[in-house]
């Protein structure tokens, strides 16, 4: 198929004027090809992605983490990434990760969510130890606060990859915890209520899937071979 005509289907889901303006979404190397038969998609582009494209013969790699600087051997293949604009977008990153949870087992009354909003709120009843088990169902490495001792969960903000910014927020809506990656040590001592640090990779890795959707009956899709680039142990 067409390379344009493949990502104006993710761009109808994902619009990239939704992205954020210090965002690099779109197309980050766009090389003389344009009949795509084989893509890999990848969570973030890397030079083992790089190699796992070229070595598999794909000619197109779609990433949901953009690249801000392109190295010259990575010129050679078509490279495009849907960032904020995916995560802002109906059924995007937060989206697949709820999707994923209730798969699990949470149970959700309703979720609400406002027009290009990063932050998707849910209403529930869950123990704070079960909404844990869940939780480990997905990510092997769990943080979190409780700064009041919260044993029920009513109401969760989720916000995939980096969320703490929405803190705040969450707690002026009436959540009770926010469920998002990258916890830095000041901003847990602040918040004023529960967050769950679940990781960046694991919290967004499942929007991969999105893109899978969208263009799989136009090319032949692979996933690339990622991992967390933490190592968690247990003693």
């Amino acid at each position: 198929m067409n390379k344009y005509d493949l990502v104006s289907k993710i761009e109808l889901f994902a619009p990239l004027e939704t992205a954020e303006k210090w965002d690099c979404s779109g197309w980050i190397v766009e090389t003389s090809k344009k009949d795509i038969q084989r893509i890999m998609l990848a969570l973030t582009i890397t030079d083992d992605v790089v190699n796992q494209a070229k070595a598999q013969n794909c000619d197109m790699i779609i990433s949901h983490h953009p690249l801000f600087q392109v190295p010259m051997d990575y010129r050679d293949i078509n490279m495009y990434c849907s960032h904020t604009n995916l995560d802002l977008a109906n059924g995007g990153t937060t989206d697949t990760l709820i999707d994923k949870l209730q798969k699990f087992g949470l149970k959700i009354h309703n979720i609400e969510s406002a027009p290009l909003d990063f932050v998707r709120y849910v209403n529930t009843d869950i123990s704070v130890n079960d909404f844990l088990m869940i939780l480990s169902k997905i990510s092997a490495g769990i943080r979190y606060t409780n700064p009041q001792n919260i044993k029920r969960l009513f109401k969760i903000a989720f916000c995939a990859g980096s969320g703490t910014e929405f803190i705040a927020n969450a707690a002026q809506n009436g959540a009770d915890a926010l469920v998002t990656g990258d916890l830095k040590f000041h901003t847990a001592l602040e918040s004023p209520i529960m967050v769950f640090d679940i990781g960046h990779f694991e919290s967004e890795i499942q929007v991969l899937n999105v893109f899978k959707s969208l263009i799989s009956e136009d090319a032949e899709v692979i996933y690339a071979k990622e991992e967390s680039p933490f190592i968690f142990i247990n003693i």
